[in-house]
């Protein structure tokens, strides 16, 4: 009886939730249907009663889902029944695939269809053309006027459909323009039938034809069509005279136009074009065929012309439509400024009167750009941002102007400075375009220290005349410091002062400007570093006659030299270990630490390779007493060793410590114990191989490292035991097998019978206890399995 009760009870129990379920579904039913009516309300248009009643019987929604919710409110006898919805409507069918399809076929009948036809009709006649030519069916004369006919015919058609088929009869003109452009290149490459200028000429007349229907059609594509080809012009037509007047004139002629254009069409990627191309065509004929002798003045005029040209076309809409200024409008506006200044300033350099006047080439920038700016503000525009670019154009060229006129590392600071102002200023009076003008100057100052590295610390060989330097004590050194000072500053606004807008900028630069500060701080003691031990060695020249040469023998301390690159890599390990110290202590920040991370391995796989390896070259120079008569070989050959291998184990101690504190992951903390064993595994090896080379035993690399690597495979397995990792285990497994592999197939061909013996006994035993070891803690091993 009791298990009958117990049975009902359960029974009871699992109709009530079956029940309450129920209740859920039926209520979220009614939601579904209420919300279903709300949009039916706001999105169809409800029709007169009348035309209601023609469409035949008409279904309400609640009417659809009646039967169902009744349903679900019966079943468990007397709930609420769901909300009925709000509005009746009549259930009608909403044909939105037909629309979609007939918006498709309009597209492909009167957009596609024709510029896949122009197309095939261009390569047609090209094609025709081509089996005429290979065929020589008709004359190159005949060729050349059925060309044009063809050109011409295709354009007075295009011009009678305009009317009704403005689509239609611009994609008919492109194609038209295109035939033109290619028929006369033909004319002129292919047989000489037309003379250069009057093809350049004719040229021009297609270029200024197309602009302008491009304006009365309102079609960007034959804009672009005709600009392509016009830039084409000077490279097909070229002859290689060395008239670049011609062609830069061309240029100009062509820049105008589309300068034109600007004042009615704001069409970004045709100033875009006409921007790159223009700009990668000077660009390319001063880095190949500028010469201060013949083209100084040439080149500072059209320079000159280009700026404006482009100044004003960037600006001319913008002003005339008092259109916003937006983050591309402002980036191509600083590349024109600084690209004419950048290109102006190598003209100048390498001319010997105008290298005198580079401040005032600098003034001129921010005068030029004052006017601007003035004229900006006259506009009352109510976008402020173009007034606040330009405004900032002109103190930055203020500032330069000093530095410039002056030499050195004033440049780096003054850009370095300048950015951490107009950073400041930008982000702490919430002035964006003040600090979007700082990026490209941190990108500047960067660069130009680089540069001042590469100036100051000279050359690298001891035959280049070295500059004497103190070591901490000079001009270089100082400017990286202080550069380190404004890279600081600009991270610590950054810090304090986040802003809401830009928010992808804004990682960037949470990102490069750290970058850039560690990068600089860390080769600013390097470069020092390196350049103290290059300086000494440079120095340490000696010259020995002999009787029997003409001039004398040359030597250098070649030490001094190793120990350059171990300092370096001392120092490179020093650095990175105290970075993550402070990052762990202080900042937290995940990114920098596994940058971090990777920077400490990358440091010390070199020490394991280069390092080891210079060291025992230290070795080998004191053993030997290399040039001894003329150089020092002392002790610290040594003893330099014992300080590499603190520098890193203390790498190593920081990198375990942030691995198992905020870098915890598992995958990454195996990948580390296994490197970090391998490591000592390596340093212990040549630690082995360094005082058997110091006791003179001639099987240092083959017994010894065996009975070694036996040794360490043996403490890898207990200690996996110990702390239940498999993979110290395996490990172990693996090195002891490595170590059997080199006793059998490398060592023992030249071991006696004695180091025969000692090595077998030796790694026997070492086996039989791994086994004994295994044996006594296998359900220590099994738990670690099954976990």
């Amino acid at each position: 009886m009791a298990e009958n009760n117990d049975s009902i009870n359960r029974l009871h129990h699992r109709l009530e939730l079956l029940l309450k379920r129920q209740e859920d579904f039926a209520r979220e039913i009614g939601e579904l249907q209420a919300e279903i009516g709300m949009l039916k309300k706001h999105g169809e248009i409800r029709k007169p009663e009348k035309e209601r009643a023609e469409q035949g019987s008409t279904v309400t929604v609640r009417e659809i889902e009646k039967e169902p919710v009744q349903a679900a409110s019966g079943a468990h006898g007397g709930s609420k029944p769901a909300p009925e919805a709000p509005l009746k409507q009549p259930v009608k069918p909403v044909a939105k695939a037909p629309k979609k399809k007939s918006d498709l076929e309009k597209f492909i009948g009167e957009n596609l269809i024709n510029k896949i036809g122009i197309a095939i009709t261009v390569i047609g006649v090209a094609i025709g053309a081509k089996y005429a030519i290979d065929h020589e069916l008709i004359s190159p004369l005949t060729r050349i006027i059925l060309g044009y006919l063809t050109g011409i015919g295709l354009l007075g058609f295009a011009i009678r459909l305009k009317r009704n088929y403005e689509n239609f009869s611009a994609v008919l003109l492109s194609g038209a323009m295109a035939i033109m452009y290619f028929i006369t290149y033909a004319a002129y490459d292919f047989y000489g039938l037309i003379p250069q200028l009057p093809a350049f000429l004719l040229m021009v007349v297609f270029t200024v034809f197309t602009v302008v229907a491009a304006v009365q059609y309102n079609r960007q594509v034959i804009a672009h069509i005709g600009l392509v080809g016009a830039y084409a012009v000077p490279l097909l037509l070229s002859e290689s005279s060395g008239k670049v007047e011609v062609l830069f004139s061309y240029m100009a002629i062509i820049n105008a136009g589309i300068l034109a254009v600007a004042f009615k069409k704001y069409w970004k990627p045709l100033y875009y074009t006409s921007f790159v191309l223009t700009w990668i065509m000077y660009f390319s004929w001063f880095v190949t065929e500028y010469r201060t002798d013949e083209h100084f003045a040439l080149a500072l005029t059209f320079l000159l012309v280009f700026f404006v040209t482009f100044y004003l076309m960037l600006l001319a809409n913008k002003l005339l439509k008092k259109k916003k200024f937006v983050i591309d409008d402002i980036l191509l506006l600083l590349a024109n400024s600084f690209i004419f200044y950048g290109i102006g300033y190598a003209v100048l350099n390498n001319h010997t009167t105008g290298a005198q006047l580079l401040g005032l080439f600098t003034l001129c920038n921010a005068i030029l750009h004052f006017i601007v700016s003035v004229v900006v503000y006259r506009q009352k525009l109510t976008d402020r941002n173009l007034f606040y670019m330009v405004s900032g154009l002109v103190l930055v060229f203020i500032t330069l102007a000093i530095p410039v006129q002056l030499e050195g590392n004033w440049v780096t600071l003054l850009w370095a400075g300048e950015a951490a102002l107009l950073f400041w200023i930008g982000r702490t009076r919430k002035v964006p375009v003040y600090e979007k003008l700082s990026y490209p100057l941190m990108l500047l100052a960067f660069f130009s220290i680089i540069h001042d590295w590469m100036t100051f610390y000279g050359g690298y060989y001891p035959e280049d005349a070295e500059p004497e330097i103190t070591p901490l004590l000079n001009i270089s050194f100082l400017s990286s410091l202080l550069f380190v000072a404004a890279f600081a500053f600009i991270a610590i606004v950054n810090r304090r002062f986040v802003t809401a807008s830009g928010k992808g900028m804004l990682k960037i630069v949470s990102f490069l400007v750290p970058a850039i500060l560690l990068c600089t701080l860390y080769y600013a003691f390097r470069l020092e570093i390196a350049h103290y031990w290059k300086q000494l060695y440079a120095d340490s020249v000696v010259a020995i006659s002999a009787d029997d040469q003409a001039s004398p023998m040359r030597y250098w301390d070649h030490d001094l030299n190793r120990f350059k690159t171990i300092w370096i890599i001392n120092y490179s390990l020093f650095f990175f270990s105290v970075l993550a110290f402070v990052n762990y202590r202080k900042f937290r920040n995940r990114l920098l630490g596994f940058i971090n991370l990777g920077f400490i391995i990358l440091t010390l796989l070199v020490f394991l390779t280069q390092g080891l390896y210079t060291l025992s070259e230290l070795r080998e120079s004191y053993l030997d007493q290399t040039l001894s008569e003329y150089y020092r070989r002392g002790a610290f050959n040594l003893g330099i060793r014992y300080v590499s291998l603190a520098f890193a184990a203390l790498a190593i101690a920081v990198a375990y410590k942030c691995i198992r504190g905020d870098l915890r992951q598992r995958g990454l903390r195996v990948a580390f114990d296994l490197l970090v064993h391998i490591a000592v595994l390596w340093m212990a090896s040549s630690e082995l191989i360094h005082w058997m080379d110091m006791a003179g035993t001639s099987q240092s690399y083959k017994f010894g490292l065996s009975i070694l690597w036996g040794v360490y495979s043996f403490f890898l397995i207990a200690f996996g035991i110990w702390k239940k990792k498999k993979y110290l285990r395996v490990g172990g497994i693996v090195l002891f097998g490595v170590a059997l592999l080199k006793l059998f197939v490398y060592d023992i061909s030249e071991l006696d019978t004695i180091a025969k013996t000692v090595a077998f006994v030796s790694l026997g035993v070492l086996l039989l206890i791994i086994s004994f070891l295994y044996n006594k803690y296998k359900h220590i091993i099994s738990d670690d399995k099954n976990n």
